[in-house]
């Protein structure tokens, strides 16, 4: 009886370059920079527009302008605006800084994790709100980096799972960035001071909050205090129930 052929393995499914990724990290990179224009001066200037203007102001060709370049010449090295809010979402996150692994304790390290991402978005209001929409931005290499170096500190304490105590500590981080991040951009927009557009606004909040008992008294007491210290003291408490929550995951 004669052998049956054997079937023929199922032939691979091969790219389909009419539909690339939508990454600036799933694709190559230009070949060569040319001298005057770099990805690196594009991102750089990019940054400057979003935190002085917000997202909206930013586009391809305000960006071409400031940099004297033409259109063509900024595709070269950036091809959508989506790439380049990847490629600023990962240059900001060079700059935050996550403790050792082996820090003696994981908690003062947690918070200073914690500070150095919060400080960050406040220098760059627009980060937390576009974390979500950054396309792939998590490929980039700042990104990574700073998530392996969440990943060691919390697998080195000996959390059972490591990433959702990551997830929960920057839900957190991000949730109160977003919204400092936002009021202190209402403030900026208003050309005073912190101080100077609470008192401003005090006549018409207190006239709001007069026929609420508790909220009178707690806004009658944040008037005398320092509007900084009062972020910062909301931001430590929050952190601090973050932190009891996660410790009582470790192992005795």
């Amino acid at each position: 009886m004669a052998e049956k052929p054997s079937p023929k393995p199922s032939p691979k499914p091969s790219p389909n370059p009419s539909n690339p990724i939508p990454s600036v990290w799933a694709r190559q990179a230009a070949a060569a920079d040319q001298p005057a224009l770099s990805r690196a001066a594009i991102v750089r200037e990019a940054i400057v527009m979003l935190d002085a203007d917000g997202i909206e102001a930013l586009s391809m060709r305000k960006l071409g302008a400031r940099l004297n370049a033409g259109a063509t010449s900024l595709y070269r090295h950036v091809a959508t605006k989506d790439e380049l809010m990847e490629l600023a979402v990962d240059e900001v996150f060079g700059e935050i800084s996550v403790p050792p692994a082996d820090s003696p304790d994981w908690r003062a390290a947690a918070t200073e994790a914690a500070g150095s991402f919060r400080a960050s978005a406040l220098r760059h209001p627009w980060l937390a709100s576009v974390l979500g929409q950054a396309g792939l931005a998590y490929l980039g290499p700042n990104l990574m980096a700073y998530s392996e170096r969440l990943a060691s500190l919390f697998t080195n304490v000996g959390f059972p799972e490591p990433s959702r105590a990551i997830e929960t500590l920057l839900a957190y981080v991000i949730g109160m960035s977003t919204t400092e991040a936002a009021w202190l951009t209402t403030v900026a927009r208003s050309g005073e001071t912190e101080a100077d557009f609470i008192a401003r606004l005090a006549p018409a909040a207190q006239q709001a909050a007069s026929d609420h008992a508790h909220l009178n008294e707690s806004y009658q007491e944040s008037l005398a205090l320092d509007p900084v210290e009062i972020r910062d003291s909301k931001f430590s408490y929050g952190l601090d129930v973050v932190l009891d929550g996660l410790a009582l995951r470790l192992a005795p």
